[in-house]
């Protein structure tokens, strides 16, 4: 399967970047962050910035966008769809759509633009993933492992269970 054209990237990046200047200029209810996803080159999905606005530090514009083209084509694989975002996506949208299978991420500006220009920094972030959870500036420490093991042994051995 081919991949949308130089045209189709452009006018689907202009339109996450639309989506940005709305949120961020026009209406002032967030940083400029957009996005949408397209599958079979037509948009399915749109998202911006609602961090402030549902009070949700999860909700980034890439967030939103992938949970609306979920529910929009009924799962959780979007195989097949590409993410346009007037951003790099931070950590955690780059893992949501590398859970999510897209095929490909298009983005506009970079992380140190969204750093330099509006003060979000992520570069912490992106260091910390690099240490092992122990050595992180926010900790991570195992904790009752035994217990968690007997249930994932039992989960791996349900003849129907659930697979991602």
């Amino acid at each position: 399967m081919s991949g949308p054209g130089p045209d189709d990237d452009r006018r689907f990046m202009h339109r996450a970047i639309e989506l940005a200047r709305a949120v961020a200029l026009e209406h002032r209810a967030a940083g400029p962050f957009g996005c949408v996803i397209v599958k079979n080159g037509e948009i399915v999905a749109e998202g911006v910035n609602r961090v402030l606005a549902d009070g949700d530090p999860t909700a980034h514009g890439e967030m939103v966008a992938l949970r609306e083209a979920c529910r929009v084509l009924g799962t959780h694989d979007l195989s097949g769809c590409t993410v346009y975002s007037s951003s790099e996506p931070c950590p955690m949208c780059y893992a949501a759509c590398w859970w999510a299978r897209v095929d490909a991420i298009r983005y506009a500006g970079t992380i140190d633009d969204a750093h330099t220009y509006g003060g979000f920094d992520d570069r912490p972030i992106l260091d910390a993933l690099a240490h092992p959870p122990s050595a992180r500036s926010l900790p991570a420490t195992e904790c009752c492992r035994d217990e968690m093991l007997d249930i994932w042994k039992a989960f791996k051995s349900l003849p129907d269970r659930p697979w991602y």
